[in-house]
């Protein structure tokens, strides 16, 4: 690919299929799959452009730029975003057992739990999109909260061994 490619881009991998491009840095393109989820590819990776966008400078927030893809998504087609749990984990059983042997174990359908988990992500997602796009706080308050999301999103990561798509993982710093 000889030039650099815009935000809302149309691609078409070998690997991962049809996609639209979220964010462009130096190096990579960091890309929605419709079956495989977010990717990031090298710049000059070959793919095939179904739709090219002029390189543009964006202030919009990934998840911004996510939610507008999922929307259009599910506007022009039957295809929303689907989190898959790892399929070892399908039909499962979470159990919580007291330690107290008197008390009852509490039993919870593993797909269930996980799907708490997918809501508690998207509504940090929620609140860091708030959070950058806030007109009442300034640049050191923001970043500073985004401190918190990240330690937030580091605790989390316990749980991406159920996620079957690694791309939708929880991820901290990646410095």
């Amino acid at each position: 690919m000889a030039k650099i490619l815009g935000i809302g881009s149309r691609v078409k991998h070998a690997e991962y299929g049809v996609g639209v491009v979220t964010n462009v840095t130096s190096e990579l393109y960091w890309i929605t799959f419709i079956d495989n989820g977010l990717e990031t590819v090298t710049i000059d990776s070959e793919m095939e452009i179904i739709e090219a966008v002029d390189d543009e400078v964006d202030t919009v927030s990934f998840y911004e730029v996510e939610k507008t893809l999922r929307n259009l998504l599910k506007q022009y087609s039957d295809i929303s975003e689907i989190v898959p749990i790892a399929d070892k984990y399908k039909g499962g059983t979470l159990t919580l057992s007291p330690a107290d042997a008197g008390l009852a174990s509490k039993d919870i359908p593993i797909e269930t739990f996980f799907h708490k988990i997918v809501m508690v992500r998207d509504r940090i997602r929620v609140m860091e999109q708030k959070i950058n796009s806030s007109k009442n706080l300034d640049d050191q308050e923001k970043i500073d909260l985004q401190q918190y999301i990240t330690r937030i999103y580091v605790s989390l990561t316990t749980f991406n061994v159920l996620f079957k798509n690694s791309s939708q993982n929880f991820k901290g710093s990646s410095k």
